[in-house]
C-alpha cells in the first residue's frame, strides 16, 4: 500500500471532496479508484476494506481509513495544517465544523425533492450569510492576519473556501456583504497548490447534477 494515497469513492464530490482539497492543498498527489456500481461498492464490504461498511476509504501510509472527519484530521495532521498547539486545533475544528454545516446543506441539496428546493435553497443562503460567514468575517477583522488561526495556512482556510465556493454555485454574490472573506477567497485561491487544483484537468469534481445523482441513488440504494 505504499506510493500516493489512494481514494475509493464515486465520480463526484460527496465526501469526499474536502479529503481531494485538503490532499491538493497539501501537494500531495492521489489516485482514485472509482465506485461506479452497486457491485462495485459490494466488492469492497465483501472483501472486509471497509470498517463500517462506508464509504470514503483512504489507503495512505500502511492503513485502510475510513470516516471522513478521522481521514481529514489524520492528513491535516501530517502536513501541518491542523495548528501549532492544543488551542489552535481547537479553533480549527471548530472553524471546520462550522463549514462542514453549512457544506453538507448544499451537498444534500441536489437530493431533495423538486418540490422543496426553493425553500431549502433560501434556507442554505440565510445560514451562510446570518450564521456561518458573519463568524468567519469578523474572525479576520479581529485579529487582522491572512488566516483563520494561527496566521499560518491551515485546514480550517481550505475548508471554508470550498465552503465559499459552493455557496457562490448557490449564489454567485453571495459574499457581497463580506468584503474581508472576498479577499480572502482571492488569497487562498493563488496559493500555488490550491490554484492548481482550481484549474480545468485538475482531480477537482463538478457540482452534482440530476445525472450523478441518480447514479448514487442507484449505487447506494437510495
Amino acid at each position: 500500500m505504499a506510493g500516493k494515497p489512494k481514494l475509493h469513492y464515486t465520480k463526484g464530490r460527496g465526501k469526499m471532496e474536502s479529503i481531494r482539497w485538503l490532499l491538493a492543498a497539501a501537494g500531495v498527489e492521489f489516485e482514485e479508484e472509482f465506485i461506479e456500481t452497486k457491485e462495485d461498492l459490494e466488492k469492497l464490504r465483501n472483501d472486509g476494506v471497509l470498517l463500517f461498511q462506508q464509504v470514503p476509504m483512504v489507503e495512505m501510509d500502511g492503513m485502510r481509513m475510513v470516516q471522513t472527519r478521522a481521514i481529514l484530521s489524520y492528513i491535516a495532521a501530517k502536513y501541518n495544517l491542523y495548528g501549532k498547539d492544543l488551542k489552535e486545533r481547537a479553533w480549527i475544528d471548530m472553524y471546520v465544523e462550522g463549514t462542514t454545516d453549512l457544506m453538507g446543506m448544499i451537498m444534500y441539496f441536489p437530493f431533495q425533492p423538486a418540490d422543496t428546493k426553493e425553500k431549502n435553497l433560501a434556507l442554505i443562503i440565510e445560514r451562510a450569510t446570518t450564521r456561518y460567514f458573519p463568524v468567519y468575517e469578523k474572525a479576520l477583522k479581529d485579529h487582522g492576519q491572512d488566516y483563520l488561526v494561527g496566521n499560518k495556512l491551515s485546514w480550517a482556510d481550505v475548508h471554508l473556501l470550498e465552503a465559499i465556493l459552493m455557496a457562490e454555485e448557490c449564489k454567485p454574490d453571495v459574499l457581497s456583504a463580506f468584503p474581508l472573506l472576498q479577499a480572502f477567497k482571492g488569497r487562498i485561491s493563488n496559493i500555488p497548490t490550491i490554484k492548481k487544483f482550481l484549474q480545468p484537468g485538475s482531480q477537482r469534481k463538478p457540482p452534482t447534477d440530476e445525472k450523478f445523482v441518480a447514479v448514487v441513488r442507484k449505487i447506494f440504494n437510495i
